[in-house]
């Protein structure tokens, strides 16, 4: 018997949960002015969760996906995004989004039912919201061969959690994108949990990275809760697609401190001292400890840091709930320029129980 192949899937961790570095790391890692931006984009991240939460709660805000313990991975990848790349998120990639510019009324907006929310001031060319699962894939891989033919050097990155990575648009976008080498970025946020599926329950696969394989792509494995690991590998995938040298899938590491959207309730899935045990790995004490080691931090700049994140995101909130609601038609407004024959009976219908409708952002 003959070996045809033999593949393998690196794994690359630069801080361990004390902030210690394990290996040297990159030039962008020794510079606090590079660092302190990320830090700030996490902790930002973390107190608009709290604050969706809270809104959702109270009735002014609909069901929401928490990114708590997952700050590194989206903002990591975002900030080694170029402005011309494309961002294709899914439901729980704020952090990736507001570092990309698209502002946090516009976001409360969209969980508020506001299609206006996909509008974004900022980001005209990324995309919306993805919540159908895996379907983005595909969005990605159609969007960076467009790049490919038009000798664009730009990249489409696609967000999706570890649960897609066992649905068919994964596997057709992957092989779509490599076949046709497009600059393609996915990025997989194996958070351990597919709702109430752990991880080691949806696939035999020893790695999520290695289902890049089959199509010719190469899989990576990354501490997600090393935003180092991340913005590196990022870094270097970015730099090869917009090179010509064709897709890649990151698999970040990291775990789901929080309900899976403010719709479940994992207490009834999901053991309380394990849950509690992830918080020593999670990525903002990793990166403060990190920091401090610098001598770049220090208490009294946290508490300034908190201050302002808060102040920002209370701003954001009174934006969005002084935001007039929407019309009945919107919902037919921002799906389309030009309103297709087949859908006026319902924009009809619509139009004749607009007034019956309650509504609001709270």
């Amino acid at each position: 018997m003959t070996s045809v192949s033999q593949f393998q899937v690196d794994f690359t961790r630069f801080l361990d949960p004390q902030g210690e570095a394990l290996a040297p790391l990159p030039d962008f890692a020794q510079d606090p002015a590079v660092l302190l931006p990320l830090y700030r984009a996490m902790h930002l991240t973390r107190i608009f969760d709290s604050k969706a939460i809270a809104l959702q709660r109270t009735g002014k805000l609909g069901t929401f996906a928490s990114a708590l313990g997952q700050e590194a991975v989206g903002v990591g990848v975002a900030s080694a995004m170029a402005g011309e790349d494309v961002l294709v998120p899914s439901y729980r990639d704020h952090g990736a989004q507001f570092l990309r510019g698209v502002k946090m009324e516009e976001v409360l907006l969209y969980w508020g039912g506001d299609e206006s929310g996909s509008n974004y001031a900022g980001p005209r060319s990324d995309f919306p919201v993805c919540v159908p699962i895996a379907t983005q894939v595909c969005h990605a891989a159609g969007a960076a061969y467009a790049f490919k033919l038009r000798e664009e050097a730009r990249v489409a990155v696609c967000f999706l959690g570890d649960g897609a990575t066992s649905k068919g648009d994964f596997y057709e976008g992957l092989n779509f994108a490599a076949a046709w080498q497009a600059p393609m970025v996915v990025i997989i946020n194996n958070n351990q949990w597919a709702i109430s599926v752990p991880r080691e329950r949806q696939t035999a696969a020893r790695t999520l990275a290695q289902k890049a394989i089959a199509a010719g792509i190469e899989g990576v494995q990354v501490d997600g809760n090393d935003i180092v690991a991340v913005r590196h590998a990022a870094q270097q995938a970015l730099d090869k697609a917009r090179d010509g040298g064709g897709p890649a899938v990151i698999e970040a590491i990291s775990y789901r401190l929080g309900d899976h959207t403010t719709a479940d309730d994992a207490t009834r899935y999901r053991d309380a001292e394990a849950v509690e045990k992830q918080w020593a790995f999670e990525p903002i004490l990793r990166l403060r400890n990190y920091l401090l080691r610098l001598e770049a931090w220090d208490a009294k700049r946290e508490e300034q840091l908190v201050k302002e994140c808060t102040e920002a995101v209370n701003a954001a909130v009174e934006a969005y709930l002084a935001t007039p609601p929407p019309p009945v038609t919107a919902m037919f407004d921002q799906l389309f320029a030009t309103l297709p024959p087949a859908m006026q009976a319902q924009l009809d219908t619509a139009l004749r129980f607009e007034n019956k409708q309650g509504g609001g952002h709270g």
